[in-house]
């Protein structure tokens, strides 16, 4: 019998764990999204996911999992830009530390923090209100979501009046009591926010914002609907009934280990 000798074996392993170090390299380019068009985007964060982490949906699965302007109807349409309200009434200081860090979750659009995955974002404009829907699908460590909710449940007593001081637009009033969510998902929270003040031009002004975040297994749905003056509460509860039954038919399909 005629036997490899043990410098050539180590020759094959060595060229064998080239090709598995090789192929784990593509596999990582095949997942990388750095850009999408707009009004929706999809990002992924520039750390990799450790060998452990749980699996979590392509780009491609969480862009397919976001709601269009069709799911709502008329008069909603693809954003034509960021609202105007947001840097003159969001970016707020208070001397009440859970609502500083309701404001700034709110107006740096991450109500559940920075996604450690992948995610796709869409935002929609209601012209005849005035109101921007912000819509957004990721993945969270379900018990960070957990903990997130249960602080945003707390926030209608600890936040239920408070004033703010902004920039541009002066003092706010800010009121925040609980909204209506269908009973969708496998946990859910969502804030009602009226800000009220008086522009530089001495008209008053009322913000009204809905937030909300929705868990779905190991992926969530975050979106914020914010408009000056009256923004219907459907709008939400919709966003939130399609978005979860698409973003589960969405899981059904598959997922990726990474």
């Amino acid at each position: 019998m005629t036997r490899t000798p043990a410098r050539a074996l180590l020759a094959v392993i060595a060229a064998a764990g080239t090709l598995t170090t090789a192929g784990c390299a593509n596999e990582a380019i095949l997942h990388k999204v750095t850009t999408a068009p707009s009004p929706s985007a999809v990002r992924t964060p520039a750390a990799h996911a450790s060998p452990a982490a749980a699996p979590v949906l392509t780009p491609a699965q969480a862009q397919s999992a976001l709601i269009t302007d069709a799911d709502l109807g008329a008069p909603w349409t693809p954003t034509q830009g960021t609202a105007t309200w947001r840097d003159s009434l969001l970016k707020a200081k208070t001397n009440i530390p859970d609502c500083q860090r309701l404001l700034d979750a709110l107006y740096a659009d991450e109500l559940l923090g920075t996604p450690a995955t992948t995610q796709a974002v869409t935002t929609l404009d209601d012209p005849d209100d005035e109101a921007q829907l912000r819509y957004q699908v990721a993945a969270f460590p379900q018990a960070d979501v957990n903990r997130t909710l249960d602080w945003l449940r707390t926030l209608p007593q600890k936040c239920a009046n408070f004033t703010a001081t902004t920039t541009r637009s002066g003092t706010q009033t800010i009121r925040v009591t609980e909204a209506t969510l269908p009973e969708v998902g496998d946990a859910r929270e969502a804030l009602h926010l009226t800000l009220t003040g008086t522009t530089p031009e001495g008209d008053q002004s009322t913000l009204t914002l809905d937030t909300a975040a929705v868990r779905v297994g190991d992926d969530t749905i975050t979106l914020t609907n914010g408009g000056l003056g009256t923004v219907p509460a459907d709008a939400m509860q919709q966003a939130v009934q399609t978005g979860t039954q698409r973003l589960t038919d969405v899981q059904k399909q598959g997922r990726v280990q990474v």
